[in-house]
């Protein structure tokens, strides 16, 4: 099994660098010094970058990083992104040797079109389709296309550990409260985040279980977040619709 690092960039992403021995790969690489900066503490060497994203704070590093290490470089075949080696689709499955791990890739569009995601060994790297109590914004996706990419996700065994590229929580979670106020697990949520980024830790990554309890567009069938959106929409019933409203209001929250 490999060790996960997280490397802050920029105001509130986190790249993800996985490491195994000497050997590292590195997941959504939007800036390439700080990634320069552990392979270089910790001597490690750069296998493989992972992208789930055309969008710079995702890939804006990769040059930089291959410059310095001939990394092989996975990412979204329909999506421009200089530097990829292996174009995936989803539904691939992608094995990085020199760390001894296989993942699952995903496609998930919504945020955009061709977004993937990474499963594998207990581990799911999301990019930005689903965040610490919320999700991506839809640029280029429909309601339906994210929803659907959420479902999917969620339907992944409980205990996943989920690695987000967003330090979002605390403020998706004031979201969350004002869309299911009597949800307990969520409450309970809000306390331990509030504690945790007041000491200046980060909050993810969580999991598909605390997702699933405390997220509100995972949650879209729930009688009180069905209640709080039909406040806004009466006419809304389908749980995409319910999502469609939410997602809306979450941009203008």
């Amino acid at each position: 099994m490999f060790d996960v690092i997280r490397i802050p960039a920029f105001k509130d992403n986190y790249i993800w660098l996985l490491r195994k021995g000497a050997a590292a790969a590195v997941v959504d690489p939007g800036d390439a010094r700080p990634v320069l900066e552990v392979l270089e503490r910790e001597s490690l060497t750069l296998a493989s970058i992972l992208v789930t994203h055309h969008h710079a704070d995702h890939q804006g590093g990769v040059a930089g990083l291959l410059a310095r290490h001939p990394a092989e470089v996975f990412g979204p075949a329909s999506e421009s992104i200089t530097g990829i080696t292996r174009p995936l689709s989803g539904g691939e499955t992608i094995r990085l040797p020199a760390l001894g791990v296989e993942f699952r890739v995903l496609a998930v569009p919504g945020h955009t079109l061709g977004h993937l995601a990474y499963h594998g060994s207990g581990c799911l790297f999301c990019g930005d389709t689903m965040f610490g109590a919320g999700c991506g914004r839809l640029f280029e996706g429909t309601p339906a296309q994210m929803y659907d990419s959420l479902m999917r996700l969620a339907s992944m065994p409980d205990q996943t550990a989920v690695y987000c590229a967003h330090e979002y929580t605390e403020s998706n979670l004031r979201f969350a409260q004002t869309v299911e106020p009597g949800n307990g697990q969520l409450r309970q949520r809000v306390d331990e985040v509030g504690a945790a980024r007041a000491d200046g830790r980060a909050t993810v990554p969580s999991t598909i279980a605390l997702e699933k309890a405390t997220n509100p567009f995972l949650r879209c069938g729930e009688p009180e977040i069905v209640a709080s959106v039909q406040r806004k929409e009466p006419d809304v019933r389908s749980s995409v619709e319910v999502f469609a409203v939410l997602r809306e209001w979450k941009n203008r929250f």
